[in-house]
């Protein structure tokens, strides 16, 4: 099994080149938007070239459209690659699928070289041989050094009945063969140095009967010519690193093997575990970039940006997952991030996920926009309520409402009294404060604020104060009927405030109407 020793690895005076690899198998989980972020950090702290290589080796597992949105989610995210699809860069085509001819010379050459062999067992065959193995109690029920001996391969089956089955177009894979009673080492920048016997490792795959090759054998190749320098991925990775660093030495390749960093999983929030899709469903919250439609169920997963994340809140709050730059600070610029960023400063432990946190990142970054930026931005939710206001009246509500909100859109949301009128019922909400002789106060009060000349937020606060010590009464037992009346509500900015928003004939309006429900006199 695995085993660690933490040390500082410096980084290689090569040119820095990085890659982010996905597999279009699905949308673009937060965690692999990570891995793209810190890819692309490294690259531009070290001045080096980050790059997006589409892994698409396995045809099964494709989903339209995937490929796509991966691209759209990193540029929603402004993680912008230097080379990759439709920006090449002299390594391209940056497609797996669109390498397929590469890889077999490089399958033959481990081949003939010893290190890997032709395997022409069924998926039947293969089942019997674990069932075999786990009856007499193996340790381990897979396909390498003890049990390739007893199935069809070319180690096992005579040349000539291995050229035969080939010729004949019988299906057959390549499989990597594992040496026995060996220990493979390795330095990973966050783990430090890593070792796993070769009996836990098993003969994987590395070149398929559909003519195409596995990861194992795609990445490492292209990673090879790619002239990649580091390879920063998930932390589910790591047990497949031995035998990558394998295939660059039976390839000749060590010298050139780039340095390794696993990134710590991201957990559920009680920390039991990877966080899944399942898990943001269940808690209410995001974990992919961008909505996603299921294109064989047509379910839709709502992305952070639908919810009314900004792209800046996303890319600091996940910085955060996994990285620490050992400051107090917490809000970064883009800029700011790439010159703190550090392999050095990445944690082991998984990172849980903190949804309430997410919303802190967003509801700072909010409050850091222009009021005419907010306007701006509740446009798509306008319509949909059939709202027309100016942009002006916009603005003064943004300007007192983007400190009680996360997001944009609660805004209108949170403050739909802006755009239309409480409806009032009843007055339980206020019903200590009704005393007797209010309604006549407000009345007094409401033939002051007709009177004004300037309805601005300090002649309206100023006038209510001056009425409230001229009449020698509790500013509680009047302000709170007022809010709400012109609200609804019992709490959001200074009444004085929103009536100054709302105009003197709308607020007028709204504290006739509440006086109307006050029986008292």
């Amino acid at each position: 099994m695995f085993s660690y020793l933490r040390s500082v690895i410096p980084i290689n005076m090569n040119p820095v080149r990085v890659r982010f690899a996905p597999s279009p198998t699905g949308p673009l989980h937060i965690g692999g938007l990570r891995t793209a972020l810190y890819n692309y950090l490294f690259a531009r702290k070290n001045n080096g070239t980050f790059i997006l290589r589409i892994e698409d080796t396995d045809q099964s597992r494709l989903v339209p459209g995937a490929d796509e949105y991966i691209i759209d989610s990193l540029n929603w995210c402004r993680i912008p690659f230097d080379e990759g699809p439709g920006n090449e860069g002299g390594y391209e085509p940056y497609r797996q699928s669109e390498r397929k001819n590469i890889y077999r010379q490089y399958a033959e050459k481990l081949v003939s070289a010893g290190h890997a062999y032709y395997a022409f067992d069924s998926a039947d065959e293969l089942e019997q041989m674990r069932k075999r193995l786990k009856d007499a109690g193996a340790k381990n029920q897979q396909y390498d050094s003890i049990s390739r001996m007893q199935m069809k391969n070319s180690i096992t089956l005579p040349e000539g009945d291995v050229k035969r089955r080939i010729d004949a177009g019988e299906p057959y894979v390549i499989r990597i063969k594992i040496p026995s009673g060996e220990t493979v080492t390795f330095k990973d920048l966050i783990h430090g140095t890593v070792a796993i016997h070769t009996f836990d490792l098993d003969d994987k795959v590395i070149y398929k009967s559909d003519g195409m090759p596995t990861y194992h054998l795609a990445n490492v190749v292209d990673d090879y010519l790619m002239k990649i320098s580091h390879v920063i991925r998930g932390d589910e990775w790591l047990p497949s690193t031995p035998l990558h660093v394998l295939l660059y030495r039976f390839l000749g390749w060590e010298d050139a093997m780039p340095q390794f960093a696993h990134l710590p999983l991201i957990l559920r929030p009680d920390g039991n575990g990877k966080l899944s899709k399942r898990d943001g469903d269940r808690l209410g919250f995001p974990v992919f970039p961008l909505t996603w439609k299921d294109p064989a169920t047509g379910e839709v997963s709502e992305g952070f940006r639908a919810r009314g994340y900004f792209p800046e809140a996303v890319m600091n709050f996940i910085a955060f997952l996994g990285w620490n730059p050992g400051t107090e600070q917490e809000l970064f610029t883009r800029e700011e991030l790439i010159d703190a960023f550090s392999l050095d400063s990445v944690q082991k432990a998984g990172a849980r996920f903190d949804n309430e946190k997410a919303k802190w990142f967003n509801q700072q970054y909010l409050h850091r926009k222009t009021d005419d930026e907010l306007s701006r931005m509740l446009s798509p939710f306008l319509p949909e309520k059939k709202i027309h206001y100016s942009n002006d009246f916009l603005k003064n509500v943004c300007r007192l409402m983007k400190e009680r909100v996360s997001f944009p859109h609660e805004i209108i949301s949170h403050g739909d009294y802006f755009f239309s009128a409480p409806v009032i019922s009843d007055l339980k909400a206020v019903e200590k404060k009704i005393k007797p002789g209010i309604k006549s106060l407000i009345e007094e009060l409401v033939n002051r604020i007709n009177r004004l000349t300037v309805f601005s937020s300090e002649e309206i606060d100023n006038m209510i104060k001056g009425f409230i010590a001229e009449k020698n009464i509790n500013t509680a037992e009047l302000l709170p009927v007022l809010r709400y009346f012109i609200t609804g509500t019992s709490g959001g900015p200074s009444v004085h405030e929103i009536m100054s928003v709302l105009g003197k004939n709308e607020a007028v309006n709204r504290l006739n109407t509440g006086l109307q429900l006050i029986i008292l006199p």
